[in-house]
C-alpha cells in the first residue's frame, strides 16, 4: 500500500509529556483527516525498539463496535501508523517518500477488542529489524509489534515494507489516474458482511448466488478508505475486502477478525476491475473459521490473505 504526504518536520515529544493527550503529527501517519489518527506519543525503549502509544476511539465512522468489540481494523491500521511513524520521526525517512507494504499481519485474542465505557487506550511495543539503510535514512524494514492494553499482551503482529524516493515514484507511476473513471458497481447486501450502510462495503453484488467472487468495488471518494488522492487501492481496503469476503462466505456477518497475514505482490490498479475469490479452508480448535481471499487483476495475482474469524458473544 502506497501513501504520500508533504509536510515540515515535527519534533519528538516524550511519552510523559502532557500534550500527548493530542495525536501524533497526521503527517507522520500519512493521514489528512486528524481524526484518523490513533497514535497519541513514542519513545525509544532500546536500539531499534520503541514504546507508542494510542487510543482507539468509542466509536467511528468506518470502524464501529460490534457485539461488545471493537473493530480489529484498528488494530491493522495501528500497526499501519506505527511503521509509518518511526520510519518518519526516528529512521529519517523524508516526508514525500513512498511507502510500498508487502505484508500485515495479526494475531489477538477477542479480550484485545474488548469495548468499554471510555476510549481504548493501547501499547505497541516495537521492534524493528532487517533494516535496509540508505545514507541517514533507510529504504525499509520489517518490524513486530505486540499490543498491550492495561499492561496485558492480548494481541502481536507486524508489518515489512519499502520506501522511495518522489523522483523514482514517478518513474514508476506517472500518469497512473486517482479514480476508477466508471461507475460505482452495486454492493452487495450490507448485511451480509457486517454492516448498515452501502457505501462502507467494498464488495459487488456477485454474479450469482451463493457465489464467493465479487468484484471489488473502489469508491475513492470514500472519505475514510480514500483520506487522500491516491493512484492505487490502498492497502486497508484491500483488509477490509478479504474480511468482508471471509464474513460473507462463512454467513457470519458479525464475525469478529481475530487472524490476519497477508501478503501484498503488486498495486491494484484503479482503472481496471479487481475480483475477490474467498474460501473456507476448515475450522479451528477454538470454533473459529480459517479463510483464504485473494484478489486478481488482469489475470495477475494483486494480494492474499490467511484469516481466522469467530463470532463474538453479544
Amino acid at each position: 500500500m502506497l501513501t504520500t504526504v508533504q509536510a515540515p518536520t515535527t519534533s519528538r515529544a516524550p511519552l510523559g509529556d502532557p500534550r500527548l493527550t493530542a495525536t501524533v503529527p497526521r503527517e507522520y501517519v500519512h493521514r489528512v483527516s486528524v481524526a484518523e489518527v490513533f497514535l497519541t506519543g513514542w519513545e525509544a525503549d532500546g536500539t531499534d525498539s520503541f514504546l507508542v502509544r494510542g487510543q482507539w476511539p468509542r466509536s467511528h465512522a468506518l470502524f464501529a463496535p460490534v457485539g461488545g468489540h471493537q473493530d480489529p481494523l484498528l488494530l491493522a491500521e495501528s500497526i499501519r501508523q506505527a511503521g509509518t511513524l518511526l520510519s518518519h520521526a526516528e529512521y529519517g525517512v523524508p516526508f514525500g517518500h513512498q511507502f510500498l507494504m508487502w505484508n500485515m499481519s495479526f494475531s489477538a485474542t477477542a479480550a484485545a477488542f474488548e469495548a468499554g465505557s471510555a476510549p481504548t487506550d493501547i501499547e505497541l511495543h516495537t521492534r524493528c529489524h532487517d533494516i535496509v539503510r540508505r545514507g541517514r535514512s533507510i529504504a525499509g524494514m520489517r518490524y513486530e509489534v505486540s499490543l498491550r492494553r492495561a499492561g496485558l499482551t492480548v494481541a502481536t503482529g507486524g508489518a515489512n515494507f519499502s520506501c522511495t524516493s518522489p523522483a523514482a515514484h514517478r518513474r514508476l507511476r506517472t500518469g497512473r489516474p486517482t479514480t476508477t473513471g466508471r461507475a460505482l458497481p452495486a454492493p452487495i447486501d450490507p448485511a451480509e458482511v457486517g454492516h448498515t450502510d452501502p457505501e462502507h462495503v467494498v464488495l459487488a453484488a456477485a454474479a450469482a448466488p451463493g457465489e464467493a467472487r465479487w468484484e471489488l468495488r473502489v469508491d475513492t471518494g470514500h472519505a475514510v478508505y480514500f483520506d487522500h488522492p491516491v493512484d492505487h487501492v490502498p492497502g486497508m481496503v484491500l483488509i477490509e475486502a478479504a474480511r468482508q469476503a471471509a464474513r460473507a462466505v462463512t454467513r457470519q456477518p458479525r464475525a469478529l477478525l481475530l487472524d490476519l497475514d497477508t501478503e501484498f505482490k503488486r498495486y491494484a490498479e484503479l482503472d481496471a476491475p479487481c475480483w475477490i475469490d474467498a474460501r473456507v479452508e476448515g475450522t479451528g480448535a477454538g470454533g473459529e473459521q480459517r479463510v483464504l481471499v485473494s484478489g486478481t487483476q488482469q489475470g495477475e495475482r494483486v494480494f492474499t490473505a490467511e484469516l481466522s474469524v469467530g463470532c463474538p458473544a453479544v
